[in-house]
Formats: structure tokens, sequence, C-alpha cells
């Protein structure tokens, strides 16, 4: 059977090296900006990059945690439907 385009080994290899090319030129301008920090904290270099990275994980996290809690049964509607038809 034929993999998809975004199940090949190949493929996933080229989405990483362009993720981290992507990393890599967000970071690029940094070394020619000079950013003046309004709270200490955010005039390191890559602040907004990292800012950026743990925004991502902590929504990643969240949204894990969530599912946890909203996940149904997958046999919750056929249970709803079985009970209807006994009801009939």
């Amino acid at each position: 059977m034929k993999k998809d385009f975004l199940e090949r080994p190949e493929t996933i290899k080229l989405l990483w090296k362009l993720l981290y090319i992507s990393c890599a030129l967000t970071l690029i301008p940094e070394l020619f900006i000079k950013r003046e920090g309004h709270f200490g904290i955010d005039g390191f270099f890559g602040f907004y990059a990292v800012l950026g990275f743990l925004s991502c994980v902590v929504l990643i996290l969240i949204a894990k945690l969530g599912g946890i809690f909203l996940k149904k049964d997958p046999n919750y509607y056929d249970d709803y439907n079985q009970e209807i038809k006994n009801q009939e």
C-alpha cells in the first residue's frame, strides 16, 4: 500500500529541515535589530522565538488536558441509539 505524502520518510525529513530553516530565519533578524527590553527579561537574544515556542507548548498541553476531560466513550452514540430503540 502506498503511503500518503505526509507519511513518507523523505517528506518527514524535508519537513523537519524546513522547520529548522524557518526557525533560523526568524532568529537572523535579531542579529541586526537592536531591541531594548521594556521589562528586563524581553531584551535577550531570541526572546520572542522562545516565547512563541513556549506559548505553543502551553496551548498544546491545555488542549491535551481538555481532551482528557471532554473525551467520550467510542460507543457513546451507539449506546444512546440503543437506549432509544429499547424505549420504543
